[in-house]
């Protein structure tokens, strides 16, 4: 299999991550872009509106979505990373956590392995991503997508991200996968309170100090944010997606404060918008 040689770029700005569901019941999109010609449409749009790279996936891990198996996914994502050879000049990440499926995508041009079990699922990946030289993003979650809110919540959450990430991390390296390789994710809003996730949100640069790895948020249209909005607005007259979104740039804003290099986002003309702002702020002397 072809080794990998990635260009991202993290020292001069935060990598805008471009969502594409091509599932049928993603909790943001979900069905919008089963169609492949649609979303590869749909992929050069997130191109053009600024994305650094694009992450597809076939399977919805909003809370309470059941498994697909891994042919059913392949069904949804490899027709679509066949029709983007050569059209495509930003990275792609495959959403997956099953190894045929990150297989398959790797050999049709994906350059990272973007993994919500952090290795839980599919120790494998972390082999795949050893032997192609791509990058392994980890992310913290409990359970599964189906029973992750059903969980009793944990006392103190940096504790149990902190202690899941290293977990992770150990595996990915003992199976060897470059450190340098490894993007990590705190798993905003896979089986943690409202609560939890503005705290992790607000103290991100916890991680960077404890790992010194690159961060990975991923807020966009969750519904921390509608329950947050929803305790401390009163208006009657409210828009449920705007407020996502407005939300969405506001927790962004603070993520990428708090030393967030990646951001995944499905309103990418708007949060490219909202990240480039915030660099240049941040920057000013």
């Amino acid at each position: 299999m072809k080794l990998i040689r990635s260009t991202l770029d993290l020292e001069s700005r935060v990598q805008v991550m471009g969502v594409l569901n091509v599932t049928p019941d993603s909790f943001s999109d979900g069905g919008k872009f089963e169609d492949t010609a649609r979303a590869v449409e749909r992929a050069l749009e997130i191109e053009a509106e600024g994305a650094d790279i694009l992450d597809i996936g076939g399977e919805s891990t909003r809370p309470g979505s059941l498994a697909v198996s891994a042919e059913e996914e392949a069904d949804r994502v490899f027709p679509v990373l066949e029709s983007l050879s050569g059209k495509l000049r930003i990275p792609i990440s495959v959403d997956t956590t099953k190894l045929e499926v990150a297989r398959g995508a790797i050999e049709r041009g994906a350059e990272l392995i973007n993994d919500i079990s952090g290795l839980r699922f599919e120790a494998g990946l972390a082999d795949l991503a050893a032997e192609t030289g791509a990058a392994l993003i980890l992310m913290h979650s409990r359970g599964t997508p189906e029973t992750m809110q059903q969980l009793p919540s944990v006392e103190d959450i940096f504790a149990e991200v902190i202690g899941g990430l290293r977990w992770s991390i150990e595996r990915a390296v003992e199976r060897g996968v470059d450190r340098y390789k490894l993007i990590l994710d705190p798993g905003i809003g896979f089986g943690k309170t409202v609560e939890q996730n503005l705290q992790l949100i607000n103290h991100l640069d916890r991680l960077t100090a404890e790992f010194g790895l690159p961060v990975l948020l991923g807020t966009s249209r969750k519904s921390f944010i509608k329950r947050t909005l929803d305790q401390r607005m009163t208006a009657t007259k409210r828009d449920d997606q705007r407020e996502r979104i407005a939300g969405t740039a506001a927790s962004l804003t603070i993520g990428i404060e708090r030393g967030a290099r990646f951001v995944r986002v499905h309103d990418v003309a708007e949060m490219t918008a909202v990240v480039r702002l915030t660099e240049a702020i941040s920057k000013v002397i």
